[in-house]
């Protein structure tokens, strides 16, 4: 008689540490949750994990998770009676150049911003807590005292016993084969042992979650690869107590293992697997030791920690690990298909993760939405680009390689370049422009002038490219430039009920006459917001939407998922079939008259209008809207018109100071004016009240939209947090984002965003002024202020107004 079930609520699908602990939670719960394992639970990457576990990320919200995993994992073996091996040991990261030691040092200011400790300490102070290491080459050194270690198998154990005594149902040796799938929902899961009837379906199949998703059309970027280390006989002064240690210089990070260390670390030159997932049967599996590969990482150990080259080794461990081309794990629901979850690519991290991870994945299963915001690790971050096996294998293995390197501001990815072509591309290369890649796009960044080569040089200072950008700068404020923006993501919103379905997703009134633009909002149920965008008026059964590069899944899948069910409305991708040539300055009008006999005066086309019009004979559909402060519009033109209608700008602009400008100066120019960028100054946590958006809501027309409620219910409580923007007049601040607020002496948040606005001749960052108590526009602008920037405070000044024409006479001349 089989064991399986017919039915259940959930199926999770992998019994490695993210599966249990979903299951664990899920069941907490209280929902029916059924976890199958093809073999017996860890078989997979979990048990040959090292098992470290840190907490400090980029991300606010990544390093809340990371900081719930190591809650978890202190209770979990009193909650359970299972043993965990958990030991909150601290953990010690190394720095041995002062490029290295100024990372090391923001990272010490962004763990301020985030709440969480981190000591700087000196080479002699380092050695102390780690003192069988060598300190000749050691610059300094950070230390997490609530950073640890944990035995990977154990934790899952634990995991599965109390998702067991929650009510869970786990089940080892069945084999998930493929979906049922009704109504483009997942509605069963076929298995070795018969089929499952099932509302959602949590793939955590490590390794083998690609090959298991496609079966359903859902694509899981992530690659294996393989990652070795060794474990040592007892050393000499090696105890319990013992931090972990990373040597990101050296490449490598240690652990205390039963008196020895385990040894590992990530070298430039990763060894992929050649297929596209493991076998079916590797379980509990390891592949051959590689000596000669890991070599070179021992040379580097042996540097650091001279007792290896006398210890023997006990073990050496080569497993298979499931990276990703950013270096970021992933969960969330599939866009491709609904009720199908993933959590996976947890990039040889997952036992810090997986706690947090698991959480946050059964808040996304139950609720349909996650606890908080968090974009870094959603699965709605990739691309069509992320499709091609090749593709995500290389660029993953570049992101492997970078695991331990510096991770420099504005750093861009080298493999698979280039591969999405604006077709003004070459023509921009011959000119001098430096590009960047999103979604696979090429984009021009800067460009170089006169002696200067077209080529990033990373500083955590100011970079090479720093008075190339300052030019573009300029020319957008005082005459006119140019951006290829054509890998902004666009789409048709079409149908009789287009307009009904907008209305309900867009937090602004899109119920505009043909012809306008509305920029817009889009909330969650919790009032935050999950896109930022613009809408174009075609017809009465049309809306041109346009957003972000790198929000083309996330922002197309929420305005499908959305849409009313009933309403005839259809959203239709086509940001392959435009190019789009961004026209900004003082200068636009006079350059755009020249060359189309429509008209572009202020009254005869005003802001935030929509037209077609006629350039060099290419229908051109012409929107008057900005995100650098300036007149100008954005030229929407089909892809076989680009070079003819690029040509005649830049003949026409010849004598108006016209120049070609890139990214990077975008994010100048919006900074300056204090335009918001989804991703990093608002999101899911942040509502428009907050983000000082609230201008954009159609709050007092009555008319009811998705959050609106929240909003209401909200709208006589203090808020807890409100974006406002600093300066800082000191010439040495470079503002990066996450440096710290204080407000009258007390930490009150951490920047969003920040760089150099060239026009005002200061750093300008954004950030959420933060009190529990309640923040409003007096509470803000009361305050005295500074920010402190690797480890120093620096004065600054607040202000709740663009520090560039505040009043937006510019955009409307």
């Amino acid at each position: 008689m089989s064991l399986l079930p017919s039915s259940a609520k959930v199926v999770v699908v992998g019994g490695g540490i993210v599966g249990c602990s979903t299951a664990y939670h899920l069941a907490k719960r209280g929902i029916e949750v059924l976890l199958i394992e093809r073999h017996q639970l860890t078989a997979g990457s979990t048990w040959h994990a090292a098992g470290l576990v840190g907490q400090l990320r980029t991300s606010a919200n990544i390093t809340r998770l990371l900081g719930y995993s190591v809650d978890l994992y202190r209770k979990l073996e009193a909650e359970t009676g299972q043993a965990t091996g958990w030991k909150m040991n601290g953990g010690l990261r190394l720095a041995c150049n002062q490029d290295r030691w100024i990372e090391v040092k923001r990272q010490a200011t962004t763990a301020r911003s985030f709440g969480l400790e981190m000591h700087l300490l000196s080479p002699k102070e380092a050695l102390d807590l780690w003192p069988l290491m060598t300190i000749d080459d050691l610059v300094g050194a950070a230390f997490l005292p609530t950073d640890g270690q944990a035995s990977p198998s154990d934790i899952t154990q634990a995991l599965a016993k109390g998702a067991r005594m929650a009510g869970a149902k786990l089940v080892e040796g069945v084999s998930a084969q493929d979906f049922v799938i009704e109504n483009e929902r997942v509605a069963g899961l076929v298995t070795d042992q018969g089929t499952i009837r099932t509302e959602k379906v949590v793939l955590c199949c490590g390794l083998w979650t690609r090959t298991l998703a496609a079966r359903a059309g859902v694509n899981v970027p992530l690659a294996p690869v393989h990652h070795q280390y060794l474990m040592t006989e007892t050393i000499a002064g090696v105890t319990g107590s013992l931090p972990t240690l990373r040597d990101p210089d050296r490449l490598t990070y240690y652990k205390e293992e039963v008196g020895g260390l385990v040894m590992g670390g990530y070298e430039a030159n990763p060894i992929p697997w050649k297929g596209e997932s493991a076998p079916d049967d590797f379980a509990f599996r390891l592949l051959d030791d590689d000596f000669d590969h890991f070599e070179p990482l021992m040379e580097l150990a042996l540097g650091r920690v001279p007792a290896l080259s006398t210890v023997g080794v006990k073990q050496m461990i080569n497993g298979l690990e499931s990276f990703t081309p950013d270096g970021n794990w992933m969960i969330g629901e599939a866009p491709e298909r609904k009720g199908l979850f993933v959590g996976a690519g947890f990039n040889a991290f997952g036992i810090a993760s997986a706690g947090g991870a698991g959480m946050a994945l059964a808040e996304w299963v139950a609720d349909g939405e996650p606890p908080y915001d968090l974009w870094p690790v959603d699965i709605r971050r990739f691309g069509r680009n992320h499709l091609d096996t090749d593709f995500v294998r290389n660029r993953t293995l570049e992101a492997y390689g970078k695991h331990y390197t510096i991770a420099w501001p504005a750093e861009e990815y080298r493999s698979c370049r280039p591969l999405r072509r604006s077709p003004l591309y070459e023509i921009l290369k011959a000119k001098g422009a430096c590009f960047g890649e999103k979604m696979g796009f090429e984009r021009p960044n800067w460009y170089a002038g006169p002696g200067e080569v077209p080529g990033d040089e990373y500083s955590f200072t100011r970079p090479n490219w720093f008075a190339a950008v300052g030019r573009e700068h300029k020319a957008a404020r005082e005459a006119a430039v140019l951006f290829d923006q054509t890998s902004f993501a666009k789409a048709m919103l079409v149908g009789h009920g287009a307009e009904a379905a907008l209305s309900w997703i867009a937090a602004n009134d899109v119920a505009k006459p043909v012809g306008k633009v509305i920029y817009t909002q889009m909330l969650n149920a919790r009032g935050g917001i999950e896109c930022d965008l613009t809408v174009a008026r075609l017809g009465p059964d049309r809306y041109y939407v346009v957003t972000g590069t790198g929000f083309v899944t996330h922002d197309f899948d929420w305005i499908r998922s959305n849409i009313p069910a009933g309403l005839d409305a259809t959203l239709v991708e086509v940001t392959s079939a435009y190019a789009t040539l961004v026209l900004m300055g003082p200068n636009a009008r006079r350059i755009l008259e020249k060359i189309t006999q429509d008209d572009v005066s202020n009254a005869g086309f005003p802001f935030a209008c929509v037209r077609e019009i006629r350039i060099a004979g290419a229908p051109v559909l012409a929107i008057r809207i900005t995100y650098v402060g300036e007149l100008g519009w954005e030229l929407h033109v089909p892809a076989e018109f680009a070079v003819t209608v690029y040509e005649a700008l830049t003949r026409a602009g010849a004598d108006q100071g016209l120049v070609d400008a890139g990214y990077r100066a975008l994010e100048t120019l919006r900074l300056e004016k204090g335009y918001r960028a989804w991703g990093s100054d608002i999101g899911p946590d942040h509502s428009p009240q907050m983000a000082g958006l609230g201008w954009a809501v159609k709050l007092k027309s009555g008319i009811p939209f998705l959050g609106r409620e929240a909003l209401i219910a909200a709208k006589d409580k203090p808020l807890p947090r409100l974006m406002a923007g600093f300066a800082v007049d000191d010439p040495r601040a470079v503002l990066l984002g996450r440096e710290t607020i204080y407000r009258n002496g007390a930490r009150v948040g951490w920047l969003s965003s920040g760089g150099f606005g060239y026009t005002v001749g200061h750093a300008v960052g954004y950030g959420y002024v933060r009190d529990a108590a309640g923040v409003d526009r007096g509470h803000v602008l009361s305050g005295s202020y500074e920010l402190e920037i690797a480890t120093e405070r620096f004065p600054a000044r607040v202000s709740l107004e663009p520090f560039y024409d505040p009043k937006g006479d510019k955009v409307r001349a």
